[in-house]
């Protein structure tokens, strides 16, 4: 078993027994993870599991690169998200976001009742972001957790149009899985196609952008792809899967040590943010 698989494991709280989690130390210090994904269409090439199987990734990967005694821990993952934006492909599994925001409220409620105090949300697809904004506020003011979006800055060294409008199936998605699970991609079936580009991007501004608007992927893709899936590779793959894990280790790293400087000055305020 791999470095990365054994820590994975032995901080998966299912797989303890109610004793073992009973006799965990450190709960007010610790932190517990919860990857929120989707099961949704991408494209023609890659499995429809694609943002929830990055999630269990980059959990391996980085808690990999924590010490061994680091307090941190993983709770059971949303695999199914808020992906109504996908609706009209088939493979397209989506929760409203009464429910999505219902089913983690419930889980950190119960976390807090086992006597955690420090929830982490590691989330890989872009269409929870909003639900998950707003649910991560009411679990802070509602059961008195600190709460953390995982959201590192990393810079992939895409192309200009590619980081602007590669945001679904494209050369990023496409090149993480060919490194970890190159017999579910079909790159025969592999497109390039842009909702916009830079020079023209009509109604669809770059994501961050000052103004956008509200889309549906079928009304600006053919295909269900956004970005060139044909530039990926295992080799990209594997470089930006060591970038992503040391940056997600690093935000998760932070959040505990501002947990910790929380118990030593129990005055300092709790914010619901991002790293």
């Amino acid at each position: 078993m791999s470095r990365y698989a054994s820590s994975y494991r032995s901080r998966y709280l299912p797989a303890m027994s109610v004793s073992a989690i009973e006799r965990l130390p450190d709960k007010e210090r610790a932190v517990v993870i919860v990857a929120t994904g989707a099961i949704e269409q991408h494209g023609p090439h890659l499995p429809v599991a694609v943002d929830s199987v990055m999630g269990q990734v980059w959990l391996s990967l980085a808690l990999g690169l924590l010490a061994a005694d680091f307090p941190c821990y993983v709770a059971p993952s949303l695999a199914i998200g808020k992906s109504n934006e996908h609706t009209g492909f088939p493979g397209t599994l989506s929760h409203s976001k009464k429910t999505m925001s219902a089913l983690l409220e419930a889980i950190a409620r119960q976390l807090r009742l086992w006597g955690f105090r420090n929830l982490a949300v590691l989330n890989t697809h872009g269409g929870n972001t909003s639900v998950l904004a707003y649910t991560l506020r009411e679990i802070e003011a509602t059961h008195g957790l600190r709460v953390r979006l995982l959201r590192p800055e990393i810079d992939w060294g895409l192309s200009d149009q590619e980081r602007a409008y590669g945001f679904h199936a494209g050369e990023l998605e496409t090149s993480w899985m060919l490194a970890i699970a190159p017999e579910y991609v079909d790159m025969a079936a592999a497109v390039k196609e842009y909702p916009a580009r830079l020079d023209a991007p009509g109604s669809l501004r770059p994501e961050n952008a000052p103004a956008t608007f509200a889309w549906a992927t079928q009304d600006v893709s053919l295909t269900g792809v956004m970005g060139d899936a044909p530039a990926a590779s295992a080799e990209k793959g594997r470089r930006w899967l060591e970038l992503g894990a040391a940056a997600y280790a690093r935000a998760i790293t932070v959040f505990a040590e501002e947990a910790q400087n929380d118990l030593r000055n129990p005055a300092a305020s709790r914010r619901c943010i991002t790293a």
